[in-house]
């Protein structure tokens, strides 16, 4: 059976590039210590200057967090323990323990647009018929958490800055020593910031960037597989390709957005295959006819994805609470 030439193109970038990624571990890292220390000195200035410097150090946090997710595929370095040391590093710097959040994440890519399989490492979306068997306890639930303000705002904060320090049942003992490390490493770097520039100060320069990087982060992830036009399927109905090019999104970014989120938009291709580093994912994209086929949603176009609620099975499309057929509710 001859080999689609997708997976032959694909293939054909997957390899990582050692001098690449080296210079995006250069140009990351370093310029978000660097405004780290910028907020550092601005906070006897002006704490509005510290949060314009917390914008920038964000956006080089988010930088840092594609890295530490090529690591969690295995694409960023050849070497499986350079892609574990440096997925620790990046971890602690993003608050994320790196091998907890590996087995999640390798979950999600397994059952990504599988309507049967939904609950590990994806946004609580329910169907609705779901929606209308469920209590009313569980409305009011669903809605609270599906607001864009605990969803973008209070969600990402919550799930960085303190989800993430307790260890997930049923993760292994690895990822589960994994988190302790990381906690610890954070506690050290609290500990010598707090001895040095005093805990508030630090906390007035650390909790602005997570805040804003999560913020950002969860939408992208949101964005990625809540769209319109995405397609999700019953598992007998599931198909990979189909789950990748149709549910996952070719997010079309500003240059400057695309460079901070690590090509991330080009997330069809990223599910087609997590091995390809993020830097190689827009070559791949334009190598094949049938990728830049998918139809690219923009910054604008992306902001109805807010609006979208429920996975309406009957007609194949995420809906609001307003289109629910009137004798159903």
């Amino acid at each position: 059976m001859k080999t689609p030439s997708w997976k032959r193109v694909v293939a054909s970038h997957q390899a990582p590039i050692l001098r690449k990624s080296i210079w995006q571990v250069l140009n990351s890292i370093p310029p978000y210590l660097a405004l780290c220390g910028l907020m550092i000195w601005s906070l006897d200035v002006s704490y509005w200057l510290t949060l314009a410097f917390a914008v920038a150090a964000a956006g080089f946090m988010l930088r840092i967090f594609i890295i530490f997710h090529d690591c969690a595929h295995g694409s960023f370095f050849r070497s499986q323990r350079a892609n574990n040391f440096w997925g620790f590093v990046t971890g602690v710097l993003t608050f994320t323990p790196f091998h907890q959040w590996r087995h999640k994440h390798v979950l999600h890519h397994a059952t990504s647009g599988d309507l049967d399989r939904r609950g590990t490492g994806d946004v609580w979306t329910m169907t609705v018929r779901e929606y209308l068997a469920a209590s009313r306890w569980k409305r009011l639930r669903y809605r609270l958490f599906r607001n864009p303000i605990i969803l973008f705002v209070v969600a990402p904060s919550y799930l960085f800055l303190i989800h993430q320090r307790f260890p997930s049942r049923g993760v292994t003992r690895r990822a589960h020593l994994g988190v302790l490390w990381t906690n610890g490493a954070l506690l050290l770097i609290g500990v010598a910031m707090s001895m040095t520039i005093g805990l508030r100060a630090y906390l007035f320069i650390q909790i602005p960037v997570v805040m804003i990087t999560g913020t950002a982060g969860l939408w992208l992830f949101y964005v990625q597989h809540q769209f319109e036009g995405v397609s999700w399927k019953r598992r007998e109905n599931w198909d990979f390709e189909e789950a990748a090019l149709a549910g996952s999104s070719f997010y079309k970014l500003p240059r400057i957005l695309q460079w901070f989120s690590g090509n991330i938009g080009f997330h069809h291709i990223h599910h087609l295959s997590p091995r390809i580093p993020n830097y190689s994912l827009e070559r791949c994209h334009k190598a094949d006819p049938a990728f830049r086929s998918v139809r690219p949603i923009t910054l604008l176009s992306s902001l109805r994805s807010c609006s979208y609620r429920l996975w309406d099975e009957q007609r194949g499309k995420l809906i609001r609470y307003r289109q629910i057929p009137c004798a159903d509710r």
